[in-house]
């Protein structure tokens, strides 16, 4: 398969998803979108809509539907992706996106696709939405890697499964790599967590999205991280490329003040939630942000700058009215008074 001309994508109004639909249109596909059709209004125009609930089993509208190639954005559960491959008629190319939690942090080779896998122990079929969302952290991983296994026994080679890290850029719901462009484009003294050398790995939505589409029309399978930049960065390189993208566009001049991790810690400041996108180097957990990308990028993923992807993320949250800012100022991150004082006390004691 060159150029297929007919994409499915599963789940086309999120955040990955439109940019998934939008690459595809560009490169001159005819695009269905499957989903619940509960935001109309994320379809560009052009692009087919067809409704449907994969938790409830409502696939009818997919019956003998044949497809060159099928983006399965969303997908958290195995059955999502047998009952879709049962429903469906020929699939030219299957693309997952899966995730890297789905490696587990035990294994002395973590950073690689060959890596081992975290193995859900129960009947994964079986786990409620309910369940699944009061233990996410818990049943992520291990069911996104029973979702690849289901992806291979249902497509065999015409599976490729993409395993990508944070991801971040306009649009983002999370607010976790917006968190430092909100920040340091309003100024003043900032938090900044640990020493600046922790590893961090992000990808721009809009990378991501664009190799998805072109990944499948190279008919390409087997697994990729899809995570970057390819050489190693870390916090403090991540923070100067975002001071670097909203330069002149800042509200005040921004400075860094690098509070250690274990006085962060006896502060009860959470990394990644209350300090979004780090982990301090000795949590196991940062294994996550040193993985190997190099299968990814000779498969074809281009990343852009991370200045770049600071810049329009900043573009993006200022184009949003001043409630939606206030509500993904909720979403994560240290609250301006909290950040406050806990910089108030390091100064007591540095």
């Amino acid at each position: 398969m060159n150029a297929p001309t007919t994409v499915l994508v599963l789940g086309g109004t999120g955040f990955v998803g439109p940019h998934v639909v939008t690459a595809a249109v560009e490169r001159g596909h005819r695009v269905t979108v499957f989903n619940r059709g509960t935001r109309r209004e994320r379809v560009p125009d052009g692009v087919e809509v067809i409704a449907g609930d994969r938790e409830l089993g409502r696939l009818d509208s997919l019956r003998g539907r044949v497809f060159d190639m099928v983006v399965d954005v969303p997908t958290m559960r195995p059955a999502w992706v047998t009952d879709v491959a049962a429903a469906l008629g020929a699939v030219g190319r299957y693309v997952f996106v899966s995730t890297i939690s789905v490696y587990d942090l035990a294994s002395q080779d973590a950073g690689t696709e060959a890596a081992p896998r975290l193995v859900y122990a129960g009947d994964a079929a079986a786990v409620t939405e309910e369940e699944f969302r009061a233990n996410v952290a818990e049943l992520y991983g291990p069911l996104k890697a029973a979702a690849e296994d289901a992806a291979v026994a249902c497509f065999g080679d015409r599976a490729t499964i993409v395993r990508p890290g944070l991801i971040v850029g306009p649009g983002d719901p999370t607010y976790r790599f917006t968190y430092w462009v909100d920040r340091l484009a309003r100024g003043g003294e900032v938090l900044a967590p640990g020493d600046g050398d922790d590893p961090v790995q992000v990808i721009d939505v809009r990378d991501l999205a664009s190799w998805l589409v072109r990944l499948g029309e190279s008919d390409r399978g087997g697994a990729f991280n899809a995570v970057g930049p390819p050489t190693t960065t870390t916090m403090g390189d991540l923070l100067d490329a975002v001071m670097a993208g909203v330069g002149d566009l800042v509200d005040a001049p921004a400075r860094l003040t690098w509070v250690p991790a274990e006085f962060l810690e006896t502060h009860d400041v959470a990394p990644w939630a209350d300090l979004p996108a780090w982990l301090p180097r000795h949590d196991p957990s940062a294994a996550l942000a040193r993985i190997d990308p190099t299968g990814a990028l000779h498969a074809g993923l281009d990343l852009r700058p991370l200045a770049a992807t600071a810049r329009d993320t900043l573009g993006w949250l200022r184009a949003l009215s001043e409630s939606e800012r206030a509500a993904m100022r909720t979403r994560a991150g240290l609250a301006a008074s909290r950040e406050a004082a806990v910089l108030d006390a390091w100064r007591s004691v540095a």
